[in-house]
């Protein structure tokens, strides 16, 4: 896919399409989120056309001959229960490259990748940029689920983590009223009788649930680490 913000050409191509652009993509990545080198190879390794997906902004590169430039990096997974949406994660550009129109073009060179392929709705989380994807119409919405795996059947690798089938449990000793000890008489005074149990409440006396607030300045949602996160969602 061909895009032209301004004067200059980019493309918007899966990153398991371009493996010799796999370190350079993993760098760009971890400029913004520090992480292993290998975990964020493997995690790039598992893009496909089935999803989860990772797609790149790539700027052609001056130097005759020279692979082109990572620009921009976005993921696209599929939604539970919702088949014609997308859950967008890790969207980054180059910081050297920031406020040039570069977000704005990778943003819109998704929703054309997935109209493309028969999706009506992106969704996505933010934690500043809020503004920037109202800007481009996105509104609040809902947390959704990714799905990792797309096909209905689990790995093979992840089912052989579990037993095949359970142990049978051992027979339970259960003891015939005849065999049972008959209860002893408590010693000492006997006790005084148990303060009666409150009335039950009624639909009048409990209090109606408030929603928590969601605007642009509040959410009431927060990621792995506790942040703060805003849901997003946009049809296309």
């Amino acid at each position: 896919m061909t895009l032209r913000p301004g004067s200059t050409e980019l493309t918007l191509e899966p990153v398991h399409c371009r493996p010799e652009l796999l370190d350079a993509c993993a760098d760009l990545i971890n400029e913004q989120w520090p992480r292993s080198r290998a975990s964020r190879l493997h995690s790039l390794g598992q893009s496909s056309d089935n999803f989860p997906l990772c797609l790149m902004l790539l700027s052609s590169n001056p130097t005759p001959g020279a692979a082109p430039i990572v620009v921009g990096h976005a993921r696209l997974s599929r939604v539970l229960d919702q088949p014609q949406s997308l859950l967008v994660e890790t969207v980054v550009v180059a910081r050297a490259l920031r406020g040039r129109g570069f977000g704005r073009c990778l943003m819109e060179g998704l929703e054309v990748f997935a109209q493309a392929r028969g999706f009506r709705r992106l969704h996505l989380t933010t934690h500043d940029q809020l503004n920037f994807y109202a800007h481009l119409g996105y509104r609040l919405g809902e947390p959704v689920q990714g799905l990792v795996f797309t096909s209905r059947r689990l790995p093979t690798t992840l089912l052989s983590a579990f037993p095949r089938a359970f142990p049978p449990r051992p027979p339970c000793n259960v003891l015939s009223p005849t065999a049972q000890a008959a209860p002893r008489a408590p010693k000492g005074p006997s006790l005084p009788p148990p303060p009666p149990l409150p009335e039950p409440l009624t639909s009048s006396s409990l209090l109606p649930a408030r929603p928590l607030p969601q605007n642009l300045l509040e959410t009431q949602y927060c990621d792995l680490r506790g942040c703060p996160i805003f849901w997003m969602e946009k049809d296309i």
